[in-house]
């Protein structure tokens, strides 16, 4: 029976940038991001943007959130992303406007062929389309769209598409009923 060699493993060469780039947001991150001294959604915001992420108007960072790589990263307006969310963004990631990331939360592109041997990265993108919320300390997987205004319950797993308007929940998550919103 064959067996893994991660000696033989390599990073994907896919992440969009140069060394030197990938170092400076390593410390930008840790410095202004992740840092949980540092409140201001403003200076957050306009890093991401010089980083090459496309930023909405209206949007809330708060603070602990880490983000891989911001230049695979578009935020529409008014998005609240809360403390300690992780954007593992080896993939592009989509969030539409008045979208919810909850605290906690992890959105993962990234995955391992666990056929191989050399245990190569599979990296997929996420979409979290317009009015979603993902609940706190939950996960969504690369290639998963989670569709206009569907909600993913906290501590809950998506590895699947969210159809619009359902709420999920569980591990692996599954729809338990459809979301109104009262006018």
């Amino acid at each position: 029976m064959n067996k893994v060699d991660l000696s033989i493993f390599k990073n994907p060469p896919q992440v969009g940038a140069g060394k030197f780039k990938i170092i400076l947001w390593y410390f930008t991150n840790v410095l202004f991001l992740k840092n949980g001294w540092n409140p201001s959604s403003t200076i957050k915001k306009n890093l991401l943007k010089l980083f090459g992420s496309k930023v909405g108007k209206g949007v809330i960072i708060k603070p602990g959130v880490n983000i891989k790589y911001p230049w695979k990263l578009k935020i529409g307006d008014y998005v609240w992303i809360g403390e300690n969310v992780w954007i593992d963004n080896i993939a592009d990631i989509t969030l539409g406007s008045n979208v919810c990331l909850s605290q906690g939360c992890m959105l993962m592109c990234g995955n391992h062929n666990y056929k191989r041997k050399d245990f190569p990265t599979i990296a997929s993108p996420i979409i979290v389309e317009d009015g979603a919320w993902i609940g706190a300390k939950s996960l969504v997987t690369g290639g998963v769209t989670v569709h206009t205004h569907a909600i993913l319950s906290v501590m809950s797993v998506a590895s699947q598409s969210l159809e619009a308007y359902g709420i999920y929940r569980g591990n692996p998550a599954v729809k338990i009923k459809t979301r109104t919103i009262d006018v």
